[in-house]
């Protein structure tokens, strides 16, 4: 059914008459589908369904797209992104478009699934606004990242979950908790893996998140590890596009004192929470998708 989603956002975008915008969208790589997998599994495969599932991921695309151009970033899921080949302006207005055109079809679907999905945006665009802000300077604050973590991130996946409940007539609560800590543990576990993966299989360059000024949870946890010396080691290095010896002193820094299990682990109590939740209510396939999850290489 995944097929049907995106069917319908390329009419969506077709229904635009507009064949730069069409070339434009036919340039955006689509990535996993995590939320519309969310949507279908959760309320099947009716034609509103496809509609939610369709307009989610145009969302999440228009974030994307306006969050390349603040981070600066060349490269989105291994691919040139918009804004570095067309240009920030380019990227923005696409972005809006995508919005636009989401929100409008919306509010055909239900009012009450448009409000849940328009309030999720209105977290996602403070998170927004929150991590540009947190990354002016190296912090420790764990409860602010994890607040920007939910509304940037979790905020979306937990309103496809719920929005998928609502259509399928299931209790909102108990879904949307699902959706909330699959999107805290999903951003956990790709914060991970730009410590631990290398540049071709995450699509840009390794430990590319200290160098954007993003102070991930392991970067945390290393700073209250390390001593007063290496943790003015480990701030000269903040911001700073690292050469091989200081990518290996930050990766062995991070084995010596098992920052990466520790991280891990907070992800993992997220995710094995709303398994046995899901497996409680007989959601099979829900649980698997939140076990593919915390099983990803690292």
């Amino acid at each position: 059914m995944l097929n049907a989603v995106e069917r319908k956002i390329e009419q969506y975008i077709y229904e635009l008459n507009d064949a730069y915008v069409s070339s434009l969208y036919r340039r955006l790589p689509h990535g996993k589908r995590l939320r519309s997998k969310l949507i279908l599994k959760i309320a099947g495969n009716s034609l509103k369904t496809v509609k939610t599932a369709a307009t989610v991921e145009m969302i999440h695309g228009a974030s994307l797209l306006h969050d390349d151009v603040i981070d600066d970033a060349n490269r989105r899921r291994g691919v040139i992104s918009l804004n570095a080949s067309s240009g920030d302006k380019t990227a923005i207005m696409m972005g809006d478009i995508l919005y636009s055109k989401a929100f409008f079809e919306l509010s055909s679907i239900s009012p009450l699934i448009a409000k849940v999905i328009s309030n999720a945006v209105v977290q996602l665009s403070l998170g927004e606004l929150a991590d540009v802000e947190l990354s002016k300077s190296f912090h420790t604050n764990r409860d602010a990242y994890l607040k920007m973590l939910y509304q940037k991130t979790a905020s979306l996946m937990e309103a496809s979950a719920e929005s998928a409940a609502i259509l399928a007539g299931k209790p909102r609560n108990v879904y949307r908790k699902y959706g909330r800590n699959l999107g805290m543990a999903f951003q956990m576990i790709d914060d991970i893996l730009d410590i631990t993966s290398n540049s071709k299989t995450l699509g840009k360059p390794a430990l590319h998140d200290f160098f954007e000024g993003k102070v991930t949870l392991p970067y945390m946890y290393l700073y209250e590890a390390l001593e007063e010396e290496d943790r003015v080691y480990l701030l000269s290095l903040y911001r700073k596009r690292l050469n091989e010896d200081e990518a290996l002193w930050i990766r062995t820094a991070m084995n010596k004192h098992e920052i990466i299990s520790k991280a891990y682990f907070e992800a993992k109590e997220l995710i094995i929470e709303v398994i046995r939740l899901m497996e409680s209510l007989g959601e099979s396939d829900l649980s698997n998708i939140a076990k593919e999850m915390i099983e990803r290489e690292f």
